[in-house]
């Protein structure tokens, strides 16, 4: 999801402060589903209007997404209004969706990139992820979108991670944050509060395990997922700066970094997580929370539709459901009031799109769009200002506004601040050391090795 971070964590922040609004995402990712959608109205015209629409070109864009029916509905149905919005508007034009889970579209886009094939609308990963892609002349400027309809729309810093050298490549559609959900009937039924302290979170894991509930759900196969634990425990111990520095200066062999290694593989022992973690997909993972089987799940905000929103997931469910933030750690530097997250996805045009200004014009309106329906459609924080007192909102939506109001750093995911190989290899490191194949100290030197290999 770079070292342009800080910068652009605390800018988002300062904006959030005055507007008391955002918008939301991750990820969220489930099993593999591809679809193509394409939808057509054309509503009548004046006479006038009608001779020029006859007049215009037929045009099909491409697009493809990361949100399947099914596991991420609220943003499927989203993206779906949209198309059939601007369709009805552009009565010549037709969006040929393409729709992936995020593991399978990230590997299509580089198989694509590498022919030059790439969707004439598509989504990418800020900072690392996209550069080379950027690097390689693969997605057209966006400048004028920001310096036309999209002036002074976003949140203050919310483009940052997506622009080099000064010209923005994509345009976000979501911010998110990764709070840690619990199931407050299976709390309570164990007189259980939630933590303050990682000694606090210990101790409920050995409660629960007492009683034969699995205490947290977590899918490591798809390793993303791992370093939020990861990452949560490095911020805690060390501070809220120490990754964004790690990266930036290609070391990984802070103290801190090795103890967050140590500590995260004490919560292995302790048999914290779900048996098999490590071999199930987040899909798998998070079914396990949904069905009251696991008591805690660390995830992006990009989930909060299935605890508010989401028609398809009973409310008796959703009544059950709270969060907390990630606890401290005794000694260490970090504070309650530090997020892991960032910018979500955001949306480039192919520099070699046959319809280059038409996809400008379906991205400009998309992104304002997006920001009119992701809130009350689907509780999705956008990355665009939203006004909060003209929506209704459920009340964890609400909540976790104001805690991006009140947030003293926002640390963008750390496999998103490194470029490809590094992230790639991360992942790989992650999945070693929560399997404990590799020691706290062997993890962190590695992946200092393939930072400074600077690939």
């Amino acid at each position: 999801m770079r070292s342009k971070t800080l910068a652009a964590c605390t800018l988002i922040l300062a904006l959030i402060l005055i507007v008391s609004a955002c918008g939301s995402s991750s990820n969220n990712k489930n099993a593999a589903k591809s679809s193509n959608e394409a939808t057509n109205s054309s509503p009548e015209k004046s006479e006038s209007s009608g001779d020029s629409q006859a007049q215009a070109e037929k045009i099909t864009l491409k697009m493809m997404h990361l949100w399947p029916d099914g596991s991420n509905s609220a943003q499927n149905t989203v993206i779906k209004q949209i198309i059939e919005e601007y369709q009805t508007a552009n009565p010549n034009v037709t969006i040929s969706t393409e729709v992936l889970d995020t593991e399978q579209y990230k590997n299509k886009l580089k198989v694509l990139s590498a022919s030059n094939d790439l969707p004439d609308v598509g989504f990418t990963w800020a900072a690392g992820f996209m550069e080379p892609y950027v690097k390689g002349s693969m997605f057209t400027s966006l400048d004028d979108l920001l310096q036309g309809d999209l002036k002074d729309k976003f949140v203050a810093g919310t483009t940052d991670g997506y622009a080099f050298n000064g010209t923005t490549y994509a345009l976000p559609v979501e911010l998110n944050i990764v709070p840690v959900y619990y199931n407050k009937e299976i709390f309570a039924q164990n007189n259980l509060q939630p933590p303050q302290t990682l000694d606090d979170l210990k101790n409920i894991i050995n409660t629960l395990n007492g009683k034969g509930i699995t205490p947290i759900t977590l899918g490591a196969k798809d390793a993303w997922t791992a370093s939020f634990w990861y990452m949560y425990l490095a911020d805690r111990i060390g501070g809220k700066d120490l990754l964004d520095q790690a990266v930036a200066s290609n070391t990984f062999t802070d103290p801190a970094l090795i103890e967050a290694a140590k500590q995260a593989q004490e919560l292995v022992n302790m048999k914290a997580f779900v048996k098999g973690f490590n071999g199930l997909s987040n899909d798998e993972a998070k079914s396990e929370f949904m069905n009251e089987k696991a008591a805690m799940y660390a995830m992006g905000t990009w989930e909060v539709p299935n605890y508010t929103t989401n028609p398809d997931v009973p409310q008796e469910f959703k009544d059950k459901i709270g969060y907390f933030k990630f606890p401290t750690v005794t000694g260490g530097k970090g504070d309650l009031s530090d997020w892991v997250g960032g910018v979500g996805v955001g949306l480039f045009v192919s520099e070699k799109s046959k319809y280059k200004e038409e996809a400008k014009k379906f991205v400009s309106f998309f992104v304002q769009k997006w920001g009119e329906h992701s809130v009350t459609d689907a509780g999705i924080i956008p990355a665009t200002k939203v006004d909060t007192a003209a929506v209704k909102l459920p009340q964890m939506f609400i909540d976790l506004l104001n805690e991006l109001n009140t947030a003293k750093k926002v640390t963008l995911y750390v496999d998103v601040q490194m470029k490809p190989v590094a992230s790639e290899e991360h992942h790989n490191l992650v999945q070693a050391l929560f399997g404990k194949a590799v020691t706290p100290e062997e993890f962190a030197q590695k992946q200092e090795d393939v930072l400074k290999a600077g690939k």
